[in-house]
């Protein structure tokens, strides 16, 4: 029985393999041809998976930066939280305060300019003032590797520097990539 099906096989194989190919090397690219002239006017969009990194790459690259990093894994969710040390600016009231409608609507302008500024250059991730009528104005989240750039970039506000508010810059620690709810 074995040898019956081993050669039936052997002739199966002689007879279905030709010696030429149904298609001319020739023709496939007459092929080829016609059917990218046929695309040439088709859109094609490329879709880029975005690829996740990993906690400890993740870590790595913002060692790499000087930011200081620490990370534990959730009891319940048995997730691993990466937290990050970022820096608050606490925007306090100041001494000086102008008068002149005008010059306080530029200074607010600018001010706006320079913490729409700070975000798209990534160095803050959130900025807000306080809903009452408080000591303490606002806050500006800054996403940087130490306390001297923060409160740097905090003093360069036009409110601080016109002395209309002043600035105390603590450290915090976030979990990276964590949002608002």
């Amino acid at each position: 029985m074995k040898k019956a099906i081993l050669v039936l096989l052997i002739i199966t194989c002689v007879f279905s393999c030709k010696d030429e190919p149904k298609t001319s090397v020739s023709e496939m690219n007459e092929d080829l041809h016609e059917a990218i002239d046929a695309k040439s006017d088709s859109i094609i969009e490329v879709v880029k998976a975005s690829v996740e990194k990993s906690t400890k790459q993740i870590k790595a690259e913002l060692k790499a930066k000087g930011f200081k990093t620490f990370d534990y894994v959730d009891e319940v969710t048995q997730d691993t939280i990466l937290m990050q040390q970022y820096f608050i600016a606490f925007l306090k009231e100041g001494s000086i305060r102008p008068t002149i409608e005008a010059e306080v609507e530029q200074l607010q302008h600018e001010h706006l300019e320079h913490l729409t500024k700070m975000y798209e250059l990534g160095y803050a991730d959130i900025s807000g003032p306080f809903a009452d009528e408080g000591n303490l104005r606002g806050i500006t989240i800054y996403n940087v590797p130490n306390l001297k750039m923060a409160d740097s970039l905090a003093k360069s506000d036009p409110m601080v520097q016109a002395g209309r508010l002043e600035v105390e810059v603590r450290p915090w620690w976030g979990a990276k990539g964590f949002s608002l709810r």
